[in-house]
Order: structure tokens, then sequence, then C-alpha cells
């Protein structure tokens, strides 16, 4: 866990922990005990950062500390001792010195994506473990995100690093299963970048630091597939992704007002797009979706939802904007991946092209799923769609419902105040 401070310690903790964990486990080939002293090495500097000052090598201080904290764990474990004589002592002359900082820093992030998302592990074990080690989300933020109970995602992240023991997986290019590999580490970088785009809890809107890793390792993913032959089949998905995120991330500015409040996207002023990220975007799903009506590549989710993302961007204004365009490739888009965030997301471009009573009528019936019970965007989405239709009342207690249920501070003051301004 990284400990919250000013932001800019725990930004560059963010950013520097898979490279360092990817030298770790590249180094002493043990992915459980590396990501445990790492974890130690994060909270010391954590601590230890803001009173004395960053290192000039934080890299290299992580890794140092992480090593030492390593080497003194195994030699406290006499079951490891044997090892430790072999490995660190014979083979890895450098663990004998770790106060010594990384000289060559190398970006390990995406090999060791790959290795969390080894096959020996079930979907959903892959994506935990790579939310909780590569990407430094915690438990809580993790189950947030998956939509399930924080227990479960601790006894997945469990099992998991005992399955990748237990297989032997070794740090470095994966052979098998590359295409599935790849499949989920985009799985993953997305729900990074969901998480940086709308954190699920605290003071703050955005989590910049995790939406911008996100698409640098997405840059990475795309470089990777392009010079690949056995992900040939997966490169328009992987430029649907980072087209999405791009078009996404360009509305991030105009998202905030300067007090820090939550602006929906029909209130946005469009002129604070970043029309670069939105040029780029546009340009990459509009390739990857011609590619797929020549045959070249399936279409997937990603590049689907970037095409939505692109609708939007493409109008002019909030009134302008293509709703049937975006309503079918909503049911595209629920016939590929159904999902209880999809459903919802329709169910608001159904309100904008057939009526808000259909919409509300498609609502009640999603709010029954279990995902869905009792979920806070199932209140907020609830709620606009009584305001549209004059039940004020009746769309306030549904505000003050859905901010009760999430645990962003900026969006609970948005739907708060929505709620007073219907009283």
């Amino acid at each position: 866990m990284i400990l919250r401070d000013d932001g800019r310690i725990e930004g560059l903790l963010r950013e520097l922990a898979p490279r360092a964990l990817g030298a770790l486990v590249r180094r002493y080939h043990d992915f459980d005990d590396a990501e445990d002293a790492l974890q130690e090495a994060l909270l010391q500097a954590a601590e230890q950062w803001p009173a004395d000052g960053i290192p000039d090598n934080p890299y290299g201080w992580l890794v140092a500390v992480a090593s030492r904290r390593l080497v003194d764990a195994w030699r406290s474990d006499s079951a490891r001792r044997r090892r430790e004589t072999n490995v660190l002592i014979s083979e890895q002359p450098l663990a004998a010195e770790p106060a010594e900082p990384e000289s060559v820093e190398v970006d390990d992030s995406l090999e060791l994506f790959l290795l969390c998302c080894h096959p020996a592990l079930t979907r959903p074990s892959q994506l935990a473990l790579t939310l909780r080690a590569v990407a430094g989300l915690t438990t809580a933020e993790i189950a947030r995100a998956l939509l399930v109970p924080e227990g479960t995602v601790a006894q997945r992240i469990s099992r998991a690093k005992a399955r990748i023991r237990a297989a032997g997986a070794r740090f470095g290019e994966p052979t098998d299963d590359l295409g599935g590999r790849v499949a989920t580490v985009a799985a993953v970088l997305y729900l990074i970048f969901t998480e940086g785009h709308t954190a699920s809890s605290g003071d703050a809107l955005h989590r910049v630091d995790l939406a911008l890793e996100a698409i640098q390792l997405t840059r990475l993913l795309r470089a990777r597939s392009s010079s690949e032959p056995a992900l040939a089949d997966y490169r328009s998905e992987i430029d649907g992704l980072l087209a999405l995120m791009l078009l996404t991330q360009a509305r991030a500015s105009a998202r905030v007002a300067a007090d820090g409040a939550l602006v929906p996207l029909a209130e946005q002023d469009r002129s604070r797009w970043d029309p670069g990220a939105t040029a780029e975007g546009i340009e990459l799903v509009t390739d990857a979706l011609v590619s797929g009506v020549r045959g070249e590549q399936v279409l997937g989710p990603y590049q689907v939802q970037a095409a939505i993302a692109a609708v939007h961007a493409e109008a002019p204004t909030a009134d302008a904007t293509d709703w049937p365009q975006i309503l079918g490739l909503y049911d595209v888009l629920a016939e590929l991946a159904p999902g209880p965030m999809v459903t919802l997301n329709r169910i608001v471009a159904v309100a904008m092209v057939r009526g808000e009573r259909a919409a509300l009528l498609e609502l009640d019936v999603a709010a029954a799923a279990p995902a869905l019970a009792g979920h806070h965007r199932v209140h907020a989405v609830r709620a606009h769609l009584l305001e549209r239709i004059g039940e004020r009342a009746a769309a306030a207690a549904e505000f003050r419902e859905a901010a009760r249920g999430t645990l962003s501070l900026p969006e609970q003051r948005y739907l708060t105040g929505r709620a007073a301004a219907l009283n």
C-alpha cells in the first residue's frame, strides 16, 4: 500500500513501483517475496522521504531497500537458507551489496503485467493480482472496480501468488498464451485508467498519475503488438483501447470546476477539451474500425467504446450529440461485452432517443440484477431521469440516496447539490 502524502511522493512511488518490482522479480525469481519486500520499501519511503527528501536515485533506493529486506527475510528463514546461499551469494553477487542502488533503470512494467497474467491463473485472479501488484491499487479499490466483496479480492490475490509460485513462472518475455495474457493486460489497464479518471473514493475526482500511467503502458502494449506476429489479431483492440483512453482523458480538465466540483458531460466547456488527444483518439479508432470493415480485424468492445467517445467528441455542443448512433453502438457493445456499467450507460442513451419513461422501465429491470442492486449509480441515473420528467421530489430523494452510496467526495458534493437544488 502506498501511503497518502502531498501527492508528489505518492505519484512518484506509484510510477516507480512496477519497474522496481520488475527488477526484483527479474533478479530474485520469486514474485511473492519480491512483492512483499517492495511493499515494505514503499512504506519506508512514504515515511522517510517527506522528512529527508527524495533521494537522487529514487528507483535505485527502492530496489536497494527492497533487496535488503528480501535478503534479511530469507536469512531469517532457515527453510530458505540453502536457496539464499546458492542463489543470492553464488549466482547473484549484487544481492550481497543491497545498499548499492540500481545503476541501470529498465522499464519492466509490461513484462510484469504479462507475468501477473500467467495462464495458470483464472481471469479474475489475473485481474486482481495485476491491479494489486503492478498498479498498486488497494484491495478496497479493486473490489469497487470489479464489483465484488473485498474478502473475495483478498482471496483471489493470495491464491494467485500461490499458483504463480507453484507454476514456477519466470520473469521475461512469455511464450505461452501470449494473446490471452495481452487481453487480460488490456482489461487491467482499462480498470487502472478508469480508477484514474474517476477515483472511486477520496477527495479528488481524478487520480491523474494513474490515468497517465495507464495511457503510457497502453502505448507500450501497442508497440509490442505491432512487432509481435502472435498479437496480430489484437492490434485493433489495443488501438481501440488507447483511443478510448485518449478521448476520455481529453475531457479531464473540463470535467472539474475551479473549486474541484464535478462538471457533467452535458455542461462541460468543450473548448477546454484537449484537441491533440481528441484528434489522435479519433484517428486511432477510425483506422481500427476500417480494418474491421475490411475483414482484417475483429470488432471488439474497446473499439466500440472508443467509437462512442468519438461521437461525443465530434459533437460541437451537447445538444448536437448523435444519440441514435450512440444507442446503436451501445446495442453492439451489449452483445460483445455485456456488463452492469454497459447496461446503465445504454439506459442513458435510451432516454435520449426513446424518452425518459422508456429508460426508467429498463432501469427498474437492470436494478434488480445482483451487480447493480443498491449501487449508487443506479440511483444517480434514476434521479436524472426523474428530474427530466419533472418529478422533482422523487429525483431529489434519489440524488440523496446516490450521494450516500458513493465514496468519492466530489461526486458526493455534486449529488447532494443536485438534490438541494430540487427542494
